[in-house]
Formats: C-alpha cells, structure tokens, sequence
C-alpha cells in the first residue's frame, strides 16, 4: 500500500471541546474520500454516532463508507462538554503517542491531531510540553520544528511563536532565522512537492526598516544572511515591508512567507481564509496537520462547531502524504 493510499490517524485531542464532533462531521463530510481512524474513547464521541473498532489499519477501508473508524484507548472518565476533566490527561496523551507510533510504522500516511487544552493535561499527567508541538518534536527525536499556517490563500512561517514583542529582537538570530528558512525549503519540496521553492521573508521593522529610519536589524544582518543563504533550488527575497507583502498580487510571487514574529503571520492568514487555515508542522520525520483552532468550550456539545478546518487538515495531510 503506498502512503497516500493509507488512513491518516487523527488524534481526539481533548474530549470536552468540540474535538469528538467535528472528528464526527469530517467522516460524514469525507468518508471514503480522506480514510481516517479516530483515536481515543468512543464514549465521548456524539450519541448515535456509528463506529467501528479497529485494531488493523488495513481495516478501515472496509468499514468507513458506513463507521467511523475508532482506534480505541480507554479514558478514566466520561467527557462534560465544556470542561475539562484532568483524569482525562493521560488518555489524551496516549492518543497522540499512538497516532505518531501509527504514522512512524508505517501504518497511517500522516497524523491530524484534535485541539488539547494544556492546563488540563498539566493537572492531571504534570505535561511538560508547552503544547502539541514541542511534544511532538520530542516523540520524532527533533531539536528544531516549525510552525506553518497553510491555506489556500497563503503559506506563513512565524520565525519566533509565542513570546512577548519586547523580545522578539533578542531571540531572532541570524542561526534561528537560516534555521526556519532551511526548515521551510525542504518541508515545500519534500511535502508539499515544489521542486523549487520560492520563500519571502518579512522585515522586522516597519518598511523593513525604511534604510536605518525604523530599525537597524534588516541593515546589520538580515539582509546579509538572506544573500548568503544557499539552499540549492530555493529562491530567497527579502526583508519585504510587511505591509505590502500579502496582497493578491503579492501572493503569487512566493510559495511560502517566513515572518518575524506571531501576529506578522498569523494575522494575515486568519484574515483572509479564517476558517481553511491548516497548523502544519514542518522539520518531524512524519507528516503532521492539526485544525488551526481551540478546543472551543463555549460551543462543544451544541453540534454548531463548524468542522471546516478539520476537513482541511486532513485533506492536506492526504495531499503531503501523496507528495512524499
């Protein structure tokens, strides 16, 4: 079986957020199109919701056009749309471990992982792990991964995630940034089956620093890394203004846009496609796609959550597994 012919794994994430019934909505939604198997515990799945047990990957073509497909891990309490409940932690954890066990042997072509909720697996399993991706690289043996929104729209890479704009300038350096950028190239061509990238890299500062005016950083080294920066086949601009960098004509220069910071990325994406926007991990030695969205308590259990961004992490996940 080749692995764009195989099922992708989906982790439940956490079963008090609107994981469960999404998962439900992208099987009716994709069935035999996108074959997924569901990990986690039937119970917290939607009432009436048809399910087939599996415990053989091979399996799950024959059951998914009438069953979801549930790789079944047993969970230490029911799921209260809403809130979460720590006892839960450990099964949430052991999803996500098999999923990758699944995808590293060979039996699934990638993991989608479900949205967790990070204080909830610190109280109930002491989860060292900032979040999804950190644990992640730890389980694929990676030092450095990185973070990319995909849509159909656009491709952002933040440089730096989730700190403060006061420190951004500290912790961007030039190794970080050739590191990001090396990341991206080989995860377009490797995943994404571009031969030839093309990658546009934000200023830091506004209008890239307008010649020194609005910041030094482009004209002390960010414009010198860019040139030197040899990776074969791949095209390297910038430092481009961001604020001219997302237009539509813009967008056609370039696969992919490596930004400096959280809001210089995100923003953009979430503004012009909110609801396909793919979390893409780059740099992990299987393929990994996650809905870019939370675990939504304020709507879980009332069948409003819209299944949208699920559907389009799976649908790229099948994509990059047929481009490996």
């Amino acid at each position: 079986m080749t692995p764009s012919a195989r099922p992708i794994a989906l982790s439940c994430g956490e079963p008090a957020g609107i994981g469960p019934e999404i998962a439900v909505k992208a099987w009716t939604e994709l069935r035999g199109r996108c074959p997924f198997v569901w990990l986690g515990d039937p119970r917290h799945l939607p009432a009436g919701t048809p399910i087939s047990v599996v415990r053989d990957l091979d399996a799950v073509g024959d059951v998914v056009d009438t069953a979801l497909p549930v790789w079944k891990i047993p969970f230490h309490g029911r799921a209260t749309k809403g809130t979460a409940d720590p006892r839960n932690a450990s099964g949430v954890i052991q999803a996500i471990e098999t999923g990758v066990e699944l995808v590293q042997s060979g039996q699934a072509s990638a993991l989608c992982t479900a949205p967790i909720h990070k204080k909830a697996l610190i109280d109930g399993a002491q989860f060292a792990y900032p979040g999804h991706t950190e644990f992640l690289a730890h389980l694929g043996g990676r030092s450095r991964v990185v973070m990319m929104l995909a849509s159909p729209a656009l491709r952002v890479v933040p440089a730096t995630i989730h700190i403060a704009l006061s420190k951004v300038p500290k912790v961007l350096t030039q190794d970080l940034l050739e590191e990001v950028i090396a990341i991206t190239a080989a995860g377009l061509r490797d995943q994404f089956g571009i031969a030839h990238p093309r990658i546009a890299v934000a200023g830091l500062n506004p209008h890239a620093g307008e010649g020194g005016a609005m910041g030094r950083e482009e004209l002390d080294w960010i414009a010198d890394c860019l040139t030197q920066l040899d990776l074969g086949a791949t095209t390297i601009t910038g430092p481009h203004p961001a604020d001219t960098l997302f237009h539509a004509t813009a967008r056609k220069t370039y696969d992919a846009a490596v930004c400096m910071y959280h809001d210089q990325a995100l923003i953009p994406i979430k503004t012009l496609d909110f609801d396909r926007g793919v979390n893409v991990t780059l740099g992990l030695p299987f393929i990994r796609t996650s809905p870019d969205h939370g675990t939504a308590f304020d709507i879980a259990g009332q069948g409003i959550a819209t299944p949208t961004s699920l559907i389009e992490a799976l649908l790229l996940a099948q994509r990059m597994a047929a481009s490996t």
